[in-house]
């Protein structure tokens, strides 16, 4: 089961162009996206309401989309507007619409209730076009359950085996203990490791003379938003209390959107505010976490597998699982609650309907 009163991360803005047709499947539901002529975007159920046929292999008729199934036109609002040989349209004859926001860069959308979908719950990630930062799009598709991937990013001792030529380091970053802090709908997790080896992708930008502090600084939020401070500063500089003088610094984002039980797009971007008129520096960069992200991909792909052979498989929980166990509790619990406020709606209205 997915939340379904959330935000979602559907697409970067330039997926979505003037004048196409933009499908992708969101929480289990196919979405298609376009551009109306003043450029808003419009978000429907990617299913005809007639037969089923996907509105994606159709085509635009101004700032309408034609099934091309059996001709069914629909407008903006998701109702058909024309129906060959047909006198009248059904009422009921319209496909769902969502809600969606254009903010930073990223498309968002509304898989729930639409009278919800509130824009300032969005979160900030005003980095992706701040012009004091710098980054490159980046997108994967993953064959795996969202909350794997979660567990992922919610873990960073992974990092020096899993990624030991890109964002790993040394292998004393997976000793250190981050600071977990409860948020009401996610973790934050807070995590410094103090004269330690520079990571591979850092010394490609920038050359230390010995050893760095280095933190990273996260909030990971419903329904699967990161949003980090991370960097690294010449050991011993006083990094740790405020003073980040020699530092480079990175503000990523990344979003996990569920297409499927077990499939998930993956939307990230990792801005940088140093060389900044060096486009080599931020190509540097996105192609390190580029390369570091399929590493995570093939062995969370290695690890759903496995699990799925086995079912029944009890993992053995450690002290560095909080976060990734608080998290996954916060999403249980979101799920549960959108459960009990559906079936309460639904017996008020099998009640009224006996009235």
């Amino acid at each position: 089961m997915f939340i379904k009163n959330t935000w979602y991360v559907a697409a970067w803005d330039q997926e979505v162009s003037a004048d196409g047709l933009f499908s992708r499947t969101i929480t289990g539901v196919p979405v298609l996206m376009y551009r109306d002529g003043a450029g808003r975007l419009v978000a429907l159920e990617d299913r005809c309401c007639h037969r089923g046929a996907p509105l994606s292999v159709g085509r635009r008729e101004g700032d309408c989309v034609r099934c091309m199934y059996h001709g069914l036109k629909f407008d903006p609002t998701g109702a058909c507007v024309e129906a060959p040989a047909q006198a009248r349209i059904p009422p009921q004859a319209r496909v769902r619409t969502f809600p969606v926001v254009e903010r930073h860069r990223w498309i968002w959308i509304w898989m729930g209730d639409p009278e919800r979908a509130d824009p300032a719950l969005i979160p900030d990630t005003q980095w992706l076009d701040h012009p004091d930062w710098r980054s490159l799009d980046g997108y994967i598709h993953y064959d795996v359950n969202y909350l794997l991937i979660a567990d992922n990013l919610l873990d960073f001792s992974h990092l020096p085996f899993v990624h030991p030529t890109t964002l790993g380091g040394s292998e004393d970053y997976a000793s250190v203990s981050p600071k977990v802090d409860r948020l009401p709908d996610g973790v934050r997790i807070t995590r410094w490791t103090l004269n330690t080896e520079a990571p591979a992708f850092a010394k490609k930008v920038r050359e230390w003379p010995g050893l760095v502090d280095r933190w990273n600084i996260y909030n990971f939020t419903l329904p699967g938003i990161l949003l980090m401070d991370s960097g690294m500063a010449p050991a011993g500089g006083g990094a740790q209390e405020g003073n980040r003088a020699g530092a480079i610094e990175f503000r990523g984002c990344q979003a996990l959107t569920p297409e499927t039980a077990t499939s998930t797009h993956y939307f990230f971007a990792h801005p940088h505010n140093f060389s900044i008129d060096r486009p080599e520096i931020t190509a540097s960069i996105h192609q390190s976490v580029v390369d570091a992200f399929d590493e995570d991909r093939d062995i969370i792909t290695a690890q759903q597998r496995s699990l799925s052979l086995a079912p029944d498989f009890k993992m053995v929980p450690l002290s560095i699982d909080a976060a990734l166990s608080q998290f996954r509790w916060v999403v249980a619990r979101r799920v549960e609650e959108e459960q009990q406020a559906a079936a309460g709606a639904s017996g008020a209205r099998a009640a009224q309907a006996v009235a």
